[in-house]
């Protein structure tokens, strides 16, 4: 094997080489460490100004009918937190549910769109865990401020043609966002080829939440401020909002984690 032999002056040569490249290194070095910090502390300020203390669940979706404020009262109503209803409908569904109800939790609270981030931002004060907001059926500008303010997206989907051809307008927006979201298939019949075939197809977008059923039950405890879980708590459907609320709560808590855990290095730096 051939060994090349350097002479003296090109080894000082190498070394004058070897001595910028340290001093280079070194400001390099110097620079990535400063970025790093500094891109550390931007994503902490991300993630945790816009819901420190408090996780909010937005449920959007283009369609109306798709059930999003019997959701909304629902998981509200099954979270073992402090929660606070937001409504932002115009219908102002869970103004009448929450007005008709004798116990006191969730809480109910109002805003419009320009006003959102400061009330958002005194429920925080205020105390509350979880903020669940419930929008008007469309797809328009302030529909995307309010899932500015996300950390989850719930989308509610009934398994058919029409509502599947428009639940695309929906996740764009979450995506523009780059808000993570989730679909439930709301209003199903059991037994249908529909409902599978819609579970598949929402499947290759995102996760399929929860399921659940079209009952009689849902309808009718909504004139008196109930949920189905005050109507019958061991019922088939107090079961599906239970097990929807397991999986949002997993979510909500893998982010709350992810905070931590960004706080924690941006503390260290």
């Amino acid at each position: 094997m051939f060994i090349p032999v350097r002479r003296k002056k090109a080894r000082k040569q190498e070394s004058k080489k070897c001595a910028l490249h340290l001093k280079h290194h070194a400001r390099f070095r110097d620079c990535c460490k400063s970025c790093f910090i500094d891109m550390i502390g931007a994503l902490s300020e991300a993630l945790m100004s816009a819901s420190t203390g408090m996780l909010v669940v937005v449920v959007a979706s283009q369609k109306g009918g798709a059930g999003k404020s019997t959701i909304a009262l629902h998981l509200a109503a099954a979270a073992h937190l402090r929660t606070v209803l937001l409504d932002m409908d115009p219908q102002k569904t869970l103004a009448r549910w929450w007005e008709s109800r004798k116990a006191e939790t969730p809480a109910l609270a109002e805003a419009t769109i320009g006003l959102l981030s400061a009330k958002l931002q005194t429920l925080r004060e205020e105390g509350y865990e979880l903020c669940v907001i419930d929008t008007p059926p469309s797809v328009t500008v302030s529909i995307a401020a309010v899932i500015e303010c996300a950390d989850l997206v719930l989308i509610p989907v009934r398994p058919s043609p029409a509502d599947l051809w428009a639940v695309g307008a929906t996740i764009e927006i979450a995506r523009k966002a780059d808000k993570p979201f989730a679909f439930v298939l709301s209003q199903a019949s059991r037994g249908t080829t529909l409902v599978t075939q819609a579970m598949a197809a929402l499947s290759e977008y995102g996760r399929v939440a929860g399921v659940i059923h079209s009952r009689v039950s849902f309808a009718g405890v909504l004139a008196d401020g109930r949920t189905v879980m005050d109507h019958e708590p061991k019922g088939a459907a107090a079961k599906e909002i239970s097990d929807l609320w397991d999986v949002v709560a997993e979510r909500l808590g893998a982010m709350k984690k992810a905070r931590k855990a960004v706080k924690s290095i941006s503390s260290a730096h």
